[in-house]
């Protein structure tokens, strides 16, 4: 893909025009980012207390009990919105659903071990491990160019 920046003075509003021979999903996930204005922060309440966590803290989230939680390296935080709501939120490039329970972040990730038969392992950089369910595993293997 070619990146091409103009720099014109007499431009009030930046202006983004893509030449393309097809759409493809490239195009596509291009043109959401630019549209979509991004959420950095996320809601985490915990002891009667609201903290706002930066996406790059947050470790994975996961929904247990009718409940959503983030996890970060402070700790556990209980958050008010869905999972498919952060998944659409989150940053494509750094998040990726592995269950229909749980969402990872992969700058967090320490490894992922493939040894396993039909699933994938997955370890964090806090120990954490966890496994990525059969639905999921050929968009990780496609993720990771396996």
């Amino acid at each position: 893909m070619q990146v091409e920046i103009n720099i014109d003075s007499s431009v009030t509003e930046p202006k983004v025009i893509i030449l393309t021979d097809r759409m493809t999903e490239e195009i596509n996930d291009l043109v959401r980012r630019i549209s979509k204005p991004e959420t950095q922060m996320i809601a985490g309440f915990r002891d009667d207390t609201v903290t706002l966590l930066d996406q790059e803290t947050v470790l994975r989230i996961y929904a247990a009990n009718g409940k959503v939680f983030a996890v970060t390296g402070n700790g556990e935080y209980l958050v008010r919105q869905r999972l498919y709501e952060l998944e659409a939120q989150l940053r494509q490039d750094r998040f990726v659903r592995i269950s229909n329970s749980e969402i990872i972040n992969l700058k967090k990730v320490r490894h992922f071990d493939l040894s396993f038969s039909g699933t994938i392992c997955v370890s964090l950089s806090d120990g954490t491990v966890t496994y990525v369910s059969r639905r999921y595993v050929s968009k990780i293997r496609d993720l990771l160019k396996l």
